[in-house]
């Protein structure tokens, strides 16, 4: 299993094309925006969009969510308390005709998906956003506005918690092997052991 990242729209989000060689499956996660340059590294790939996902429906997530969804009729996954929120914001980015024509569907814990043989681990880690998920990949963890280098997703935003964004990472995020590379909604990327020992919003 393999990703590219591709850095989408003026706010830096990162939206990662997760990719198993053997199967050509692919998982587009979190299309913020670019929707060209995610076109031409799926075409040059050669693969099939079995799923589109979204760690959380802010609207520097979801920005080429519809373009997305349009070319390539991949179901869009996302927690359902997320659902209401990308129904009713983001009108700058696609209009109230153009979500509901995405068929959505609903995931949280309990959720198994996979890319040919690889499993992908649904984490539900609200905080940043009532319904926020984070995706555990063979070695990877697309953690969205979770958690970043060095920092993590800020919880002012209507539906944020902090204590429950501190409690989660802790809980859920770093019981993950060390070794095992972070990749954030934004910025660079770490690894659990690395956030562990120097994220100063978790010691």
């Amino acid at each position: 299993m393999k990703y590219k990242s591709l850095v989408t729209n003026y706010i830096g989000e990162n939206c990662y094309i997760i990719f198993e060689e053997e199967s050509k499956e692919i998982a587009v996660i979190d299309p913020g925006g670019s929707e060209d340059t995610i076109f031409k590294f799926i075409h040059e790939f050669k693969g099939k969009v079995k799923y589109i996902i979204l760690t959380h429906s802010h609207f520097d997530h979801v920005g080429a969510l519809f373009e997305v969804y349009s070319r390539y009729k991949a179901s869009v996954y996302l927690n359902s308390k997320e659902h209401h929120m990308i129904m009713k914001s983001g009108s700058e980015l696609f209009n109230v005709e153009n979500k509901q024509a995405i068929k959505y569907e609903f995931i949280d814990e309990k959720t198994e998906l996979s890319l040919g043989n690889v499993k992908i681990k649904c984490i539900d880690t609200p905080g940043h956003s009532p319904g926020g998920m984070c995706f555990y990949i063979d070695n990877i963890l697309v953690t969205g506005d979770t958690l970043f280098r060095a920092s993590v997703g800020r919880t002012d935003f209507i539906g944020g918690d902090t204590e429950a964004l501190i409690r989660n990472i802790k809980e859920k995020l770093y019981i993950l092997p060390e070794e095992t590379i972070v990749l954030p909604g934004h910025g660079e990327t770490s690894t659990i052991g690395y956030e562990k020992q120097n994220n100063p919003y978790t010691l």
